[in-house]
């Protein structure tokens, strides 16, 4: 256990195994919480979870292959965190994925049906999942990751920018539940919070590399997205509860 602000803290990272879910590991894992990741692709997730280990000495950081797409395995999921750390005070939702199109007439709707459930379906599931677990912390926390485009749609991003606002429904809807929860066992408010980081794109070390002339402007990098994912514990939980938190311009 840490000795950080989120000592004693269980925190469950779905979409662990990605750039932005590895530095999230890393810092959840400095901040001192027992972190719980998840990915359907065991090799990469093995990878950030080792990545998290190596990074700061002592702290329980574990995978888990998890089908997030299919509502029972979530939910058993969060049955075994919980009954296996006795807690659970965070869902970092971090399930990427893009699809876009020269025009709006080109929208190719196969890429909704992606879209859908890469970035809808397992926010559903998550939040089912672990909402009551969530709601039973004295400091739970459910925080989404969502875009700029979700609130400032472009022609070429309808699929995505459409998902994307869907998500962020889902879990304001989250967000009311918490409150409703709060002020039903006597709290002034939310006693647990469900928030939106807002990000026009993310970056890391290897787009750069990459991309060595290229700007990425406005962009949000990796590891500062896992520092704001830190801070929505150390605010109240009534300040974050269905916010958005921009990290990037507000449009």
């Amino acid at each position: 256990m840490g000795n950080g602000a989120l000592s004693g803290a269980v925190i469950a990272v779905a979409g662990a195994g990605g750039p932005a879910g590895r530095a999230a590991l890393v810092r959840l894992a400095e901040a001192g919480a027992t972190v719980v990741g998840a990915d359907n692709d065991p090799e990469r997730l093995a990878e950030a979870v080792d990545a998290a280990r190596y990074g700061h000495g002592g702290a329980t950081v574990v995978g888990e292959t998890v089908d997030l797409l299919d509502l029972d395995s979530t939910r058993d999921w969060a049955v075994h965190v919980e009954k296996e750390f006795g807690r659970v005070d965070g869902v970092v939702h971090l399930v990427g994925g893009w699809r876009g199109s020269e025009t709006f007439a080109k929208t190719n709707l196969h890429d909704w049906d992606l879209l859908e459930m890469l970035l809808i379906r397992t926010v559903q599931h998550t939040s089912l999942a672990f909402h009551e677990a969530l709601q039973r912390s004295d400091r739970g926390r459910y925080v989404l990751i969502s875009a700029a485009g979700a609130s400032n749609p472009t022609a070429g991003n309808a699929a995505y920018s459409a998902a994307k606002a869907a998500a962020e429904a889902w879990t304001l809807a989250l967000a009311d539940y918490f409150r409703k929860a709060g002020i039903s066992e006597g709290a002034d408010g939310p006693t647990s919070a469900a928030a939106i980081l807002v990000v026009k794109a993310l970056v890391h070390d290897a787009m750069r590399a990459e991309r060595p002339n290229a700007k990425f402007a406005g962009f949000t990098d990796v590891k500062d997205l896992a520092e704001a994912i830190v801070d929505v514990w150390t605010k109240p939980a009534a300040e974050v509860n269905g916010n958005r938190l921009w990290l990037t311009e507000k449009p």
